[in-house]
């Protein structure tokens, strides 16, 4: 009885030692090359669906009242990234997400890139998102020049004074580091149980 208690106590302290490491502006895709499964039924790569000028992955989901009130600049940055030879890959890590629902509100958003389950959230997990939207832009060579929100008021579209992502998005097209590179991120918790 003593041993099991012994190793329980063991394994709780060294569960509690391996923390993620933060993902710091610099660092590669996180998972860069793990398999995705798209809406279209492909699997795709992080990695692969970087463009010219880069990648933008975007944490997001089907409903909650941050994704109703992004929707319309959700829409726009992808479309602005897209234009700009940026790839992009949004990921819905909730749990119990089907890829048949996921499709059909792809479909209702007109969406026109990558939209892709996590199941388990690994892919959150390994980005140490939280939140949807939460954003994280990379450079061509698949560095992480900014990560946060999309603007500065995620509630409230018409109070919106800075707009954080396309600004890291003209920085990085103009081949400078984003004069801001992090932002917090307020939004819907991603739902992983």
């Amino acid at each position: 009885m003593m041993k099991s208690h012994y190793l329980a106590l063991c394994f709780a302290l060294t569960a509690m030692q391996v923390r993620e490491v933060p993902l710091e502006i610099g660092a590669p895709i996180p998972k860069g090359d793990q398999a995705l499964k798209d809406i279209s039924g492909k699997e795709i790569t992080l990695n692969k669906a970087v463009q010219t000028n880069g990648l933008l992955v975007m944490f997001s989901g089907n409903d909650c009242p941050y994704i109703e009130r992004n929707k319309a600049r959700t829409i726009e940055i992808c479309r602005y990234a897209l234009t700009n030879q940026i790839g992009v890959v949004l990921v819905n890590s909730n749990a119990n997400v089907t890829l048949d629902a996921m499709k059909a509100y792809a479909l209702s958003q007109q969406f026109n890139w990558y939209y892709v389950a996590d199941p388990g959230a690994s892919m959150a997990d390994a980005f140490q998102a939280a939140h949807m939207p939460e954003c994280y832009l990379f450079n061509q060579s698949g560095m992480l020049v900014y990560k946060g929100s999309i603007d500065d008021s995620p509630g409230n579209a018409e109070a919106v004074k800075t707009r954080h992502l396309n600004n890291a998005i003209n920085d990085l097209l103009a081949k400078k580091s984003p004069k801001v590179n992090t932002t917090p991120s307020l939004g819907c918790n991603i739902k992983r149980f």
